[in-house]
């Protein structure tokens, strides 16, 4: 297996910004974005649940009517692609056993074996009321966004992660209540504009000393 270098990986890091200027004429490649939504569907999660729903965003008429409850951020409509992640508002016996039911199904063996991590992943749940199952999920979702910006990063893809906007207008205009989702975050992927004076600053970030301790 071929694997990227650890100076690749740095390089491809600070590459990477928040970006605020797309190329609104570039598109990501379709072959690119497959590999990106592998990335997605790939991220870890507590448990395996993956308590989340991802909506990408191509239609310029959804993203412009976006656009207003997105602190007026033009990385919205200038973007290839924008993601809109999305938290589950709850977590069910009915979602636990539909997960179980998709791990006997890839990895054989009966359902019933698995009753003990049945039986933990209720009792993990039953301990919380809505509200705490919302912000354990929410906290699922950024752990896909870390995922998809690095992904991004390592093929070359600009990214900027977007919490400045108002999810229960995202919630009302992606009828996500219906769903039993929220929107947590949002991601707009595509290319740099040549004008993002930002591209080419220092990334300001405290020393390791500062923020990293080896115990």
């Amino acid at each position: 297996m071929s694997q990227l270098s650890p100076t690749d990986l740095l390089t491809q890091l600070q590459w990477r910004y928040a970006t605020k200027q797309f190329d609104a004429s570039k598109e990501i490649p379709s072959n690119t974005w497959d590999m990106l939504e592998d990335s997605l569907v790939l991220t870890p999660s507590s448990f395996g649940l993956q308590p989340w729903h991802f909506f990408v965003i191509r239609s310029q008429d959804l993203k412009e009517e976006l656009l207003p409850h997105s602190w007026g951020q033009v990385q919205v409509t200038d973007c290839s692609h924008f993601v809109v992640m999305a938290a589950k508002t709850t977590m069910t016996e009915t979602d636990i056993d539909h997960f179980l039911k998709r791990t006997t199904a890839l990895r054989g063996g009966e359902i019933d074996a698995l009753n003990p991590y049945r039986d933990m992943m209720v009792g993990f749940t039953s301990q919380m009321d809505d509200a705490a199952k919302l912000q354990w999920a929410k906290h699922q979702a950024y752990i896909a966004l870390g995922q998809l910006m690095t992904s991004a990063a390592v093929l070359g893809i600009d990214a900027c992660p977007m919490e400045g906007i108002i999810p229960a207008e995202y919630d009302r205009i992606l009828g996500l209540k219906e769903k039993g989702l929220t929107t947590t975050v949002a991601c707009a992927l595509g290319y740099r504009a040549e004008t993002d004076k930002y591209a080419a600053a220092p990334k300001v970030r405290f020393e390791k000393s500062e923020v990293l301790t080896t115990l």
